[in-house]
């Protein structure tokens, strides 16, 4: 019998269970640093960090002589008291390009050698905090330097014509044509949607039907840090998704998705993966130098909001960033052209 979950609640399920499964090929210590850390972060976090650390111990046990023929399993928590600056600045060498056992090719950027440092970082100052190793390295070794990426977003008439295009379809292969007119109305309101309100894709696909209250143009989601929120719409993502909703009645999901707004071809929750896909496949048609991914979109709102009304602080409250910063990090450059157009703003004296 299929159990009607939230969908937040079932990844979490879903992450548990993956969480097993990796801590199964980590150090039996491991397990302690989960529980610890449970309290405080998102089970996709803990995911994360399990991942991370399955690759720091594979390759202790290739590169180390002393691990070579002892299971990872069986390492003791020990190892971290033997492990040095040096050690540690090698294996960040090592994920620059490494080879997994299934004989994968693997890179790592700056920014996701960072991230395995962090979780490094994290798993060093549990134990250390806990008295249960003497030595911390991981806190010593530098942070790799990074280099700020440019915001990528739509422009005005990039938006206009991205949704041109979803509504149309013309310019689709004759492939992806064939499905176009079964899924054109859910695609319009998902895309219009994300650029209308700037939630993640996460958010969206978590949508249920009774979350959507048409009366006050709001929708309740449950935010990246877990707490439920409402955000609002305009009249274009309300048309849009009245437009979805008459095609969604005529629908038949699968056993456990009736509650779901967003529904696949196969009448199951849509899934995050498939928004990704189907933003990659409409935003080529717009655009070919700029990789649009539904984060991007999310840029695309914020920017607007930003330009329209000039208060950073209700575009980090709309957009659920816990830290203005983060915001301000993100929208800096239209900050430093705003400054700049009003350095003339303030006479001195009146012109003569």
């Amino acid at each position: 019998m299929a159990v009607n979950r939230n969908y937040h609640d079932q990844i979490n399920i879903d992450n548990a269970v993956k969480l097993r499964e990796l801590l199964n090929k980590l150090p039996k210590f491991c397990s302690e640093f989960f529980r610890g850390i449970e309290p405080t972060t998102s089970s996709r976090t803990r995911i994360a960090y399990a991942y991370d650390l399955s690759i720091f111990f594979k390759y202790l046990k290739e590169y180390n002589p002393e691990y070579k023929d002892v299971n990872i399993r069986d390492i003791a928590i020990d190892v971290l008291d033997k492990i040095t600056v040096s050690d540690i600045e090698e294996y960040l060498e090592y994920l620059k390009y490494y080879i997994s056992d299934d004989g994968k090719e693997y890179t790592n950027n700056e920014r996701g050698i960072m991230r395995k440092l962090a979780s490094l970082r994290s798993f060093y100052n549990y134990f250390y905090r806990k008295e249960a190793i003497k030595n911390n390295p991981a806190s010593i070794v530098q942070m790799p330097k990074l280099h700020e990426k440019e915001i990528v977003r739509l422009d005005v008439d990039e938006v206009s014509n991205l949704l041109d295009e979803v509504e149309s379809g013309d310019k689709l292969s004759k492939s992806q044509q064939k499905y176009h007119d079964k899924t054109k109305v859910r695609d319009v309101a998902i895309i219009t949607l994300l650029l209308g309100t700037g939630i993640r894709v996460s958010e969206c696909v978590g949508i249920n039907i009774d979350d959507i209250d048409f009366k006050n143009s709001g929708i309740k989601i449950r935010r990246k840090g877990g707490y439920e929120t409402v955000v609002y719409f305009g009249d274009e993502v309300d048309e849009a998704l009245k437009a979805y909703l008459e095609e969604r009645k005529k629908m038949i999901p699968v056993a456990g998705n009736e509650d779901a707004m967003f529904l696949s071809m196969q009448k199951k929750r849509i899934g995050v993966r498939a928004v990704e896909n189907l933003v990659k496949k409409y935003s080529k048609l717009v655009t070919n130098l700029k990789k649009i991914t539904p984060h991007k979109l999310r840029s695309t709102y914020g920017t607007s909001l930003y330009r329209e009304t000039g208060d950073i602080y209700l575009v980090a409250d709309v957009l659920g960033h816990k830290d203005v910063n983060t915001t301000k990090k993100h929208y800096a450059a239209i900050e430093d052209e705003r400054r700049r157009r009003a350095r003339n703003a303030v006479k001195l004296r009146e012109d003569k």
